[in-house]
């Protein structure tokens, strides 16, 4: 398969149902056709085009073997990194992961416990990389030999506000927890710290939506593949 430039993005392509109206969002039935009109390309799946797909993926991936996707998919990955604290088994880290592939994170850290609720990735985690590291220092070590800043996403003082902060092309958001948020060390470990400004009477927001929040602003500012961002 060719490498994958803006213009040949899924999001730049019409939709499956546009082309096979019988497909629905819900996932598609067996290929129309039978056999006989099956595709020819190896990305495709057998079973699937047999029996149908109803994986929640984007038109484009539909009938595709799960390999094939990932494989598609590390060809236009975005450069930044996610990671997230996992010290209380927090059921965000699902949503933060699922997050992650919406919008083709290069890897997702956990960072702390290795088991990690994985129910809201409503199993994205099948096509997005994903990487244990025992400790803030190891996951530090690791952003230091790569070269690639950490940003910590926490509204603590003297942090900078998003709409205000030029994110990194190659960068490490960290996120804490649910409730108390960031550990002081994972705080000290970063080169800068962002807030998402707020304007109503809660303190803080959902860590999941933080994170969405925090991946679609730096969308906006480096990704090739966002409408009207300039070829490279």
């Amino acid at each position: 398969m060719p490498d994958v430039t803006a213009a040949e993005h899924p999001a730049a392509r019409p939709s499956a149902e546009a082309v096979h109206p019988e497909r629905s969002t819900a996932g598609a039935g067996p290929w129309p056709g039978g056999r006989e009109a099956w595709p020819s390309e190896d990305h495709y799946d057998p079973e699937l085009l047999e029996h149908g797909d109803s994986r929640n993926v984007v038109d484009r991936y539909r009938y595709w073997r799960m390999e094939a996707i990932v494989a598609d998919l590390d060809r236009h990955r975005h450069p930044f990194h996610v990671a997230i604290e996992n010290w209380q088994h927090d059921m965000n880290i699902g949503s933060i992961v699922r997050s992650a592939n919406a919008f083709a994170a290069d890897t997702v850290h956990i960072v702390g416990r290795r088991r990690w609720n994985k129910r809201g990735a409503m199993v994205t985690d099948r096509y997005q990389h994903v990487e244990h590291r025992e400790s803030i220092a190891a996951l530090v070590a690791w952003a230091k030999d790569e070269g690639i800043p950490i940003v910590a996403i926490d509204n603590v003082p003297g942090c900078v506000p998003m709409e205000t902060f030029a994110w990194p092309e190659r960068c490490v958001m960290l996120f804490g927890q649910e409730g108390p948020g960031l550990t002081a060390e994972a705080i000290a470990s970063a080169e800068a710290v962002v807030e998402i400004t707020q304007y109503g009477s809660t303190r803080s927001i959902n860590a999941s939506a933080a994170a969405a929040v925090a991946m679609y602003s730096w969308v906006q500012q480096h990704s090739p593949l966002r409408p009207g961002a300039a070829p490279r």
